[in-house]
Formats: structure tokens, C-alpha cells, sequence
């Protein structure tokens, strides 16, 4: 697994190993212990499926408030995304600047979302499946936009 540092800490590009032989592909997209490894120690509770059929559609910028603010690690399964990360956390060096990270199936990339950042994505092509794993459980009382 590799692992690129954004412009926004803790908010991080994985990008897992891919094997490839003519039948396709294979990768390990999450392994506790490989990213424990390497510094990333998440207890991931949910995963999550968004479909959305038509290129452009926009989803976000989404967060959860706490008791049940999450950490988000997101993927596409099929097509392509823009994803991005706003870093709302008070008095961060950081505050309201943001990263977009271009998100394939074909390139594998995750985007590691932190607590105190907004989310959201716009697709990039048709009928595009995203994956995204959190650490709290959906909960809309503490949903915000």
C-alpha cells in the first residue's frame, strides 16, 4: 500500500498494490493490520454504497457532527470521481482550504477523510459506483452540510 500526504493533514491518498494477469485485476483495498503498519489505526464500523447514473451529479459536501463524527475511507468501484475534502476544524492552520483527489476504478486511489472535514464528490462518468468505509455509524441528527 502506498500512502501520499495531502495538502490538508490527515487527509491522505492510498493507493493499493494491483496484480494483473489477462483474466483482470486484483488488489487488497483495506487490511487493519497492513495500515495499523503503517500509522493509519481506524475501527471502521460501516460501509457505505453510492450509486448516481448520470456524469455530474454532485453528493456533498457532507459531514457528521459529533457524538458521531466520522472518518471516511472512500473508493470507487466503478467509474470516476472528483472527491474532496474542506477542512472545517476551528482555528485549524488550515481552515476552509480543500484537496480534490481524482478517485477510478481504474486507478484504485482511496481518499482517507479525517473528523472536521466536509466530503463530497462529483461524478465523472456514467452509471459511477462509490465505496466509502466509516467510523461511526450513520446517524441524522448529526448530519450538517
Amino acid at each position: 500500500m502506498k500512502i501520499e500526504e495531502t495538502d490538508l493533514p490527515g487527509v491522505l491518498i492510498l493507493t493499493p498494490r494491483m496484480f494483473g494477469d489477462a483474466r483482470g485485476s486484483f488488489c487488497e483495498s483495506w487490511n487493519r493490520a497492513t495500515l495499523a503498519r503503517l500509522g493509519i489505526d481506524l475501527d471502521f464500523v460501516q460501509d457505505n454504497q453510492s450509486i448516481s447514473t448520470a456524469p455530474g451529479t454532485v453528493r456533498g459536501l457532507h459531514y457528521q457532527a459529533p457524538p458521531h463524527a466520522q472518518d471516511k475511507l472512500v473508493r470507487v468501484g466503478h467509474g470516476a470521481i472528483l472527491d474532496v475534502a474542506v477542512d472545517v476544524r476551528a482555528g485549524s492552520p488550515t481552515y476552509g482550504k480543500w484537496v480534490g483527489v481524482e478517485l477510478t476504478a481504474e486507478n484504485a486511489c482511496q481518499l482517507l477523510v479525517p473528523k472536521g472535514f466536509l466530503h463530497g464528490f462529483v461524478t465523472r462518468t456514467p452509471a459511477t459506483v462509490v465505496l466509502y468505509k466509516t467510523t461511526d455509524v450513520h446517524a441524522p441528527d448529526c448530519d450538517g452540510a
